[in-house]
């Protein structure tokens, strides 16, 4: 029988239900990362259609990745004491009518508005959603759980820029949004299934969340004024985020279940694992943004070429996510992470020093290896990470999950804009250089993980 009537099994749900909830899961972990992809690819169409400037029109981008970061770690929270199943559905249904209200947008302030609620729901999901993940599949699975919810990030990262070419082709860029109405109507029917998870006794902290709030979201908006010299406003916004962060460590010390997860922080495998998090997505985010400028400055590929060529990465991601899935349910995620962020390094070193006159082989090589590398260590860096946490505290660590990937992938971008404004020439290759860098740190904090760990753990 449907798991809306039942409880959830303590080791995973019965086989049929367990497909209809990672049916649920996958579909609205691809739809947001495409819903992602396909907004910065049709920013361009956009700007002109509303007859607004590029300026302007990247807050169409901003309100949204905004509103998810200031979000995700009070939903995580609410998600222990709401439950997990409850505040999902309630934010993929936000997510699937905001997505018809961007599509039915009349001007560039309707669309802000209905991308920033977008963004809330987008936070509900990813910020429960490898929470769910866990008590769907059977700890002895859950390594192949997590790698088919990579598989269905690096699928939405993936089919982006395609999906909107082909839309932009045959249809105005509406639609774009409009196309999220479908799947996620499906993905609510699936999420029937969906697992019921205990839920925690102390109420939920409201003036907390308006600090993490207040927290993250002027630090992601300083990021951006730095990266568009506008220092004196980054300076004032970091320092209302650091007011906002030391306020709520203090209100929270001593906290049964904080937000900001400091009592899973200090167990040793969860803090290298978060850490580690970090540097690999502070390394996707220096590639994926300097990329674009190195083979299209120093390389001198045309834009649907820069596409095609960085394609390699994610697709391979997605062949080996799984794989390395499979692998962490039997050997230590410290080994199979440390390995995957070496050929990361490699990769990214190898793309740094790609000659002037490269063909469209050796730079598809280059991206293949980090692809490689980075789905060799993700997967079992998520399984590290969510089953070196309590059970209880499984919508603590997903929060943490989806914020490093955020706060990594911003921190990547902003270097990337330090390094051209330092160097326009030598700058994507610095940054790529940087990120191998990230790669390599990264590697060494996850052989650290075997010693963290103790003998016969993983």
């Amino acid at each position: 029988m449907p798991q809306s009537t039942t409880a959830v099994l303590a080791d995973g749900l019965p086989r049929r239900e367990r497909l209809e909830a990672i049916a649920a899961i996958s579909l609205t972990v691809a739809m947001a990362n495409l819903d992602g992809a396909i907004a910065n690819t049709a920013l361009p169409t956009v700007a002109a259609n509303l007859g607004t400037d590029g300026a302007a029109a990247i807050w169409v981008v901003n309100a949204y990745q905004v509103a998810m970061l200031a979000a995700l770690l009070p939903l995580a929270a609410l998600g222990e004491i709401a439950g997990h199943r409850r505040v999902y559905v309630a934010g993929l249904a936000l997510f699937t009518a905001t997505s018809l209200a961007c599509g039915l947008a009349w001007s560039l302030p309707s669309l802000i508005v209905a991308r920033a609620l977008q963004g809330l729901g987008a936070a509900a999901m990813m910020s429960v959603n490898t929470a769910l993940v866990r008590f769907t599949y059977p700890a002895s699975m859950l390594g192949r759980g997590v790698g088919y919810n990579a598989l269905a990030v690096a699928i939405g990262i993936t089919a982006g820029p395609t999906v909107a070419s082909l839309v932009l082709s045959v249809a105005s860029w509406h639609w774009l949004f409009l196309i999220n109405v479908p799947v996620g109507l499906a993905a609510i029917w699936f999420g029937r299934s969906l697992p019921r998870t205990a839920r925690a006794k102390h109420p939920f902290d409201a003036t907390a969340a308006l600090l993490c709030a207040g927290l993250f979201a002027p630090l992601a908006l300083g990021v951006g004024a730095a990266t568009h010299g506008q220092w004196p406003l980054a300076a004032v916004e970091w320092v209302v985020a650091l007011v906002c962060g030391a306020a709520l460590m203090r209100r929270q010390a001593g906290h049964p279940a904080p937000m900001l997860a400091a009592d899973l922080f200090r167990i040793p495998v969860f803090a290298l694992s978060g850490a580690t998090a970090i540097c690999s997505f502070a390394t996707q985010g220096l590639a994926f943004v300097s990329l674009p400028f190195l083979l299209q400055t120093a390389l001198g590929r045309s834009q649907v070429e820069t596409g095609f060529l960085i394609t390699p990465w994610p697709a391979v991601v997605a062949f080996m996510a799984p794989i390395a899935g499979r692998l962490s349910d039997r050997y230590p995620a410290g080994l199979l992470g440390g390995i995957g962020l070496a050929i990361l390094a490699a990769g990214m070193a190898l793309a740094a020093r790609l000659p002037d006159n490269s063909s469209a082989l050796q730079i598809g090589v280059a991206m293949a290896l980090c692809g490689a590398g980075f789905g060799f260590f993700q997967s079992p860096n998520l399984r590290a990470l969510m089953a070196s946490a309590p059970r209880e505290r499984s919508g603590g660590a997903s929060g943490i999950v989806a914020t490093a990937r955020l706060c990594g992938q911003t921190a990547g971008a902003a270097l990337v804009a330090l390094c051209l404004t330092a160097s326009p020439e030598r700058g994507p290759a610095l940054a790529l250089w940087l990120g191998c860098g990230f790669a390599a740190l990264g590697c060494v904090m996850s052989f650290l993980r075997l010693i963290a760990a103790g003998p016969g753990k993983r």
